[in-house]
């Protein structure tokens, strides 16, 4: 489904189509006779008066070719909020024949800057479908006419578009199954960013063994496919000031590798590499934003099988940071790819701070459901500025505990560390207590686990099931508020 949008600022006659009106929650109307005849506005206000108006949306026939959709906001409307409204009409869209509707910004609360901004972001996003695969597709397409002085500016529609793209292209790879989007393929296609203004390094195995990343490179050993490390730099400034780093886990398919994973469900493991996903689309709307910051973002790829080069329970291997692990549980294998990253991103880029992503545990599914993301960090101010990004984008977050006492947990007797706590309990923890160790000149850090967050069955407010994308929106915000 094709979503289009136009900005009419001084249509003031309506003769086709869907009209939208917004009002407030009693449903008072004003100043309609622009855009109506007496008639048909003594017609609107009877029919108000047989409504259910606790709704949120009420809609009727006006006449044969014209339908009104009145959209009631309350006081002090969130811009989520907002977002949620534009999300929640497209659903009406869904019974609605016709296809061309005219929204008038001219009564959206003009003291919300950006007020049909966010509510067509909202509808935009709700909108997405991942069907590339089906023979039969969805041919609908919906033009919206935006009439009224209230209409974001033409720097913040590139805002919006940039990050709706980002989005988008999150969900797309995220949506790709395992024998498509392997990491030769994904390689590749992060390589075609390059046209978007990144600067694409792919590093393969014979340059990540020479660096020395072999945590990464054993996830990856059982697979017929490459291990690949990408960092994508994006420099919206002119000084050379430190970069902000965001580091994603790639897995593409997780089997589990030697310790197998049980069959039912397996297959939701193609969204093992959503955390590499919203790193790439947080990159990729910064680039077609123009952003005013230099931001660098790095992806480990590779995929999890249980081949006959596959490493073993019970395998030691040296990190790039020079640090060595005892691999206990080979299902275990996102800390591994991220623990070389996170290394070579603070010795290489010196950022300001990393924050990286990872549908790292089941663990934090079990803590947070699918409401908020677990968030472990080593610095306070970082923590509570994304919290704060969180809760205006409504993309949330948890913060979750990291402490000493926990380190005994994935101590080893035969190397520096192990790569799972057997003895039993704070799963998402002991995870990020591992990835702490790889941070090693005090770098503030950020580790968000994403396991509930990157996949919903059944949908949520901005997303119609699938992929959803989260984190995007999230770092863009906490972009756009402290870091431009």
């Amino acid at each position: 489904m094709s979503i289009v949008i136009s900005y009419k600022k001084n249509l003031s006659k309506v003769n086709l189509g869907n009209f939208v009106l917004f009002v407030d929650e009693n449903y008072t109307l004003s100043d309609l006779s622009k855009y109506f005849t007496k008639e048909e506005n003594q017609f609107i206000n009877d029919v108000l008066k047989s409504q259910n108006l606790s709704k949120k949306i009420v809609s009727f026939d006006l006449n044969s070719k014209k339908k009104i959709f009145l959209i009631s906001l309350k006081k002090n409307i969130k811009s989520f909020e907002i977002e949620n409204l534009g999300a929640k009409f497209f659903h009406y869209l869904k019974d609605v024949k016709q296809t061309e509707f005219i929204i008038n910004s001219n009564n959206a609360p003009s003291k919300i800057k950006n007020f049909v901004g966010y509510f067509l972001h909202g509808l935009k996003l709700k909108s997405y479908i991942f069907e590339k695969y089906k023979t039969k597709k969805t041919k609908k397409n919906i033009l919206f006419k935006i009439i009224g002085k209230n209409i974001p500016s033409a720097k913040d529609q590139i805002k919006f578009k940039a990050v709706e793209e980002g989005t988008f292209f999150t969900r797309d790879l995220v949506s790709e199954p395992g024998n498509i989007l392997h990491p030769d393929e994904y390689a590749k296609r992060l390589s075609l960013l390059k046209k978007d203004g990144l600067k694409v390094n792919i590093y393969d195995e014979k340059k990540l063994k020479k660096l020395g990343m072999n945590t990464l490179l054993g996830v990856g050993q059982g697979s017929i496919r490459g291990s690949y490390l990408v960092t994508l730099e994006w420099k919206g400034l002119k000084d050379s000031s430190k970069p902000l780093a965001f580091v994603g886990k790639g897995v593409c398919f997780d089997t589990g590798g030697i310790s197998l994973k049980p069959a039912k469900f397996m297959e939701d493991m193609t969204y093992d590499m959503a955390g590499s996903a919203v790193v790439v689309g947080l990159m990729k709307s910064l680039a077609l934003r123009k952003a005013k910051v230099n931001a660098v973002g790095v992806v480990g790829l590779v995929e999890n099988m249980p081949g006959g080069n596959a490493q073993r329970p019970g395998d030691i291997v040296k990190s790039y940071s020079g640090k060595t692990v005892e691999i206990l549980n080979t299902d275990a294998e996102g800390r591994l790819v991220l623990a070389d990253a996170l290394t070579y991103t603070e010795e290489k880029f010196k950022p300001k701070f990393i924050i990286d992503l990872a549908t790292l545990t089941g663990a934090i599914i079990v803590s947070l459901g699918s409401e908020y993301a677990g968030l472990f960090s080593n610095d306070d101010k970082l923590s509570q500025q994304l919290i704060e990004a969180g809760e205006r984008v409504e993309e949330k977050v948890w913060r979750m505990p990291l402490n000493k006492n926990f380190d005994k947990l994935i101590d080893s007797k035969n190397a520096d560390m192990q790569n799972i706590n057997y003895v039993g309990g704070a799963g998402s923890t002991t995870a990020a207590q591992f990835l702490q160790r790889f941070i090693l000149n005090k770098t503030p850090w950020a580790h968000l686990d994403i396991a509930g967050m990157a996949f919903s069955k059944y949908g949520g407010a901005l997303n119609s099931g699938g992929a959803t994308g989260y984190g995007v929106r999230l770092l863009n915000k906490l972009i756009e508020d402290k870091y431009e």
